[in-house]
């Protein structure tokens, strides 16, 4: 071929070259568009995150034990991630400065359609630094994933962070192009500038997943409740008198959709409400302890370990006579009967040889055989069942013979004369009659006087014996006594009186010395 067809034929070949690589505006327009709205877009993604690390910062100040390790965390992943858009940032710079020479700004690139500015900072032979950015994103991407335990954001962010080589148009074998020649080869400096805006992006959106990953997991080992009820925790159901009772009010938070796994001894809880139930067969202490289980929501479970403690003792009931420590028949004896730990309206009792009532300060015993026996035998209703707690045996005695005496009254006051020491006339002869009572501190029980004499002596030593009017005296003992002299003596005999148990009894006579 001549010189002159090889010049023809080159510059069809360069002409060909030049409208092959030829950008049209249009498109070089669309990239300042698209490069516009991903730095906008990187700004709100940017404040988004500032909020995330905010909330970290917020929950560790209130709470530190268990916010430190996650806030650490952020910060670790914010200061890489800046790291990282501050490289990229340099790059863009890098590019940009080689298109435009010196003067170049980044808020107005001249030579957008630059094809080769690209290509000479990050590809050879000129440049490596599409290499170097690969491996960096390769790091950071590895570093990210190792936080995200959700599979899709995982595949996500992968696909987002890929530098994997891209399949060329034609397919062969061997015709894969790095990540960076696609990125970067015959590049306009615009659309390479908009590609790495895009990365930043990419690499903006990774760490807030990530940042929103951590306040997650914040609370992630927390167990979940759905429901909240009030407890009373006692020290004890029993309190003896005179002690104080003594409980802890708490709010304890179940979930019922996730009922916890107790175990008492090593064995598990057949029931899922917690209820442990043991046999009370022998009386003593009985410690226990176990640990309960939850599955939370992160998958782990928490195993919390417990230990307590209960004493058994044999059923007791206390029954005492209030006046005495037998019964006496014919009248209503007071005793008191109580359980400890059981309130009075959950005690019943049942007497043999008699009766016993309930009344408002307690009960009431009235024995009916002198001589035999009366048993008191006491049941209490605990725990909803009625239980047979005890019984006790009294012997039934017959009331004793009451002593006599004489009524009156001395400057306002009532009393009791009975016998044995000088008594004014003056005030004998004011009395009614004669009566009889058992008033010796342990009882005070009235007898009812049927008759009795009186027994006076002459000078001759002869007795005058008087009967009365029943229990009052007679006109004709009032007239002896009106003749008797101070120092005089005279006596009331055959005394007969009957009680509440009505019975009638002879008591003892009485003695009255006149003064």
């Amino acid at each position: 071929m001549s010189p002159r067809q090889k010049m023809i034929n080159l510059m069809y070949i360069v002409l060909t070259a030049m409208l092959a690589l030829n950008v049209s505006s249009d498109v070089l327009n669309g990239f300042s568009q698209v490069e516009d709205g991903l730095s906008r877009s990187n700004r709100t993604i940017t404040a988004r995150n500032h909020q995330l690390y905010a909330q970290l910062q917020e929950f560790n100040n209130k709470n530190p034990e268990k916010g430190k390790e996650w806030l650490d965390r952020g910060t670790e992943v914010r200061s890489e991630t800046d790291r990282l858009y501050a490289y990229i940032d340099s790059l863009k710079f890098a590019i940009i400065k080689a298109a435009d020479g010196e003067e170049a700004d980044v808020k107005n690139i001249i030579n957008r359609d630059n094809l080769d500015a690209a290509s000479q900072v990050m590809l050879p032979p000129t440049g490596n630094n599409g290499k170097l950015l690969r491996a960096r994103i390769d790091q950071y991407r590895n570093y990210i994933l190792s936080f995200i335990e959700d599979s899709v954001k995982r595949a996500n962010l992968a696909a987002a962070l890929s530098t994997a080589p891209v399949k060329t148009a034609n397919g062969g074998e061997g015709a894969n192009k790095a990540w960076e020649e696609t990125m970067f080869e015959n590049m306009p400096t615009i659309a390479a500038v908009t590609l790495m805006t895009k990365l930043q992006n990419d690499v903006r959106y990774a760490e807030g997943e990530v940042l929103n990953q951590f306040l997650t997991n914040i609370d992630l080992g927390d167990l979940r409740v759905n429901q909240v009820d009030a407890f009373v925790i006692p020290d004890s159901r029993i309190v003896m008198r005179g002690s104080k009772y003594q409980a802890q009010i708490v709010m304890a938070a179940v979930d019922t959709t996730q009922r916890p796994i107790v175990y008492i001894n090593g064995q598990r809880l057949s029931n899922d409400r917690g209820l442990y139930q043991a046999g009370t067969g022998k009386a003593g202490k009985y410690d226990y302890s176990g640990w309960i289980e939850v599955l939370g929501r992160d998958g782990n479970t928490t195993r919390r370990d417990f230990k307590s403690s209960y004493t058994v003792i044999d059923p007791m009931a206390t029954v005492s006579a209030t006046m005495m420590n037998v019964f006496y028949a014919g009248i209503n004896n007071p005793v008191s009967i109580a359980v400890p730990g059981v309130p009075e309206n959950s005690i019943s009792a049942t007497m043999t040889n008699g009766s016993l009532t309930r009344t408002a300060n307690g009960w009431v015993a009235h024995p009916t055989q002198v001589g035999a026996e009366c048993v008191v035998t006491v049941t209490a209703e605990m725990d909803g069942q009625r239980t047979n707690v005890g019984s006790t045996t009294f012997r039934v005695r017959k009331l004793p013979d009451p002593a006599p005496y004489i009524a009156y009254n001395d400057k306002g006051q009532h009393n009791r004369y009975k016998g044995g020491k000088p008594f004014p006339k003056s005030i004998l002869l004011e009395a009614r009659g004669l009566d009889a009572a058992i008033d010796d501190d342990m009882l005070n029980i009235e007898y009812r006087v049927v008759s009795f004499e009186m027994v006076t002596f002459d000078q001759m030593g002869d007795a005058h014996p008087e009967l009365s009017a029943g229990s009052a005296f007679s006109e004709r003992q009032k007239a002896a006594m009106r003749k008797l002299k101070p120092g005089k003596r005279f006596y009331f005999s055959k005394v007969k009186a009957t009680g509440p148990d009505g019975i009638t009894r002879d008591i003892a006579p009485m003695e009255v010395i006149v003064r």
